[in-house]
């Protein structure tokens, strides 16, 4: 198929990126704003990015507040693109008074943002309809796989052992579904800094709770995490992905090879 017989396709960050690229296959032309090892969070959008958005047929965004950044650049970009949100139809989970925005750690929600993604790709062509449905229905029965894959997985780690500290709290979808408690020393995003009483309040949680291991995030620092991990004997369990990819090369270059490296990460560290 040629280039300019795509549909011309814009994802905010790089899983999102992913889920259009498995449902539009060669039908759809993706655009990543946030690329591969970005943080969604804290993102300053370019120039360039203005015009990605003009050129786009369709944008696709995660909401639940995450892209913060995202109204101006729309304004800027005086695109008339239809904008649909992935998170549609999920209900969010709280952080404070703020909604989640990290909804597609459960693999049951990520079959929603899928179901979204495919319906916004037959409104926007729907010549491919009949395309769009079958890479959907193939990638989903994956995803079922995936879930079923994790729920077993998870149902083998020591029920007193189902606690791990990482770096923001970007597991709350993922604990809600599979049973393991996450404790964070950051808030929801990235932005906030972590305060010296919050990092001792944390050493004294993990001793008192005999937290077993801390975890690292492709998209921060890891030194707050490695302070912990000395004044704790916590282990280090390895680097959890959160709300971004990894490049070709990484561990965790597309959604389901992102969720296999997490639970593969928590449960060696947690068997122990």
């Amino acid at each position: 198929m040629r280039a300019q017989d795509r549909l011309n396709v814009v994802a905010s960050f790089s899983i999102l990126g992913d889920f259009v690229r498995n449902v539009g296959g060669e039908r759809v032309s993706v655009t990543t704003l946030v690329g591969p090892d970005g943080d969604v969070h804290v993102y300053t959008p370019a120039p360039a990015d203005a015009k990605k958005i003009a050129d786009a047929k369709l944008l696709v965004i995660n909401g639940l507040g995450l892209e913060g950044w995202l109204p101006r650049l729309l304004q800027a970009s005086g695109s008339k693109a239809p904008i649909i949100t992935a998170t549609k139809g999920i209900a969010p989970l709280k952080l404070g008074s703020d909604a989640d925005p990290h909804a597609w750690q459960s693999v049951v929600n990520a079959k929603i943002y899928v179901a979204n993604i495919r319906d916004a790709l037959i409104a926007a062509d729907p010549a491919d309809a009949g395309a769009f449905q079958a890479n959907a229905d193939r990638y989903l029965a994956k995803l079922d796989g995936l879930d079923r894959e994790v729920r077993d997985t998870t149902a083998q780690i020591p029920q007193d052992h189902r606690k791990v500290i990482s770096t923001h709290d970007a597991f709350s979808y993922f604990a809600a579904a599979y049973g393991i408690e996450f404790i964070a020393p950051l808030g929801v995003s990235t932005e906030s800094e972590a305060s010296a009483r919050d990092i001792a309040d944390i050493i004294t949680q993990v001793k008192a709770s005999k937290i077993p291991a801390v975890f690292l995030e492709n998209i921060t620092d890891p030194r707050l995490m490695q302070r912990i991990s000395a004044e704790t004997g916590a282990r280090i369990g390895g680097t959890l992905y959160s709300d971004s990819l990894t490049g070709e090369k990484g561990e965790a270059p597309t959604y389901i090879e992102l969720v296999r490296h997490n639970i593969k990460a928590l449960t060696g560290a947690l068997m122990n």
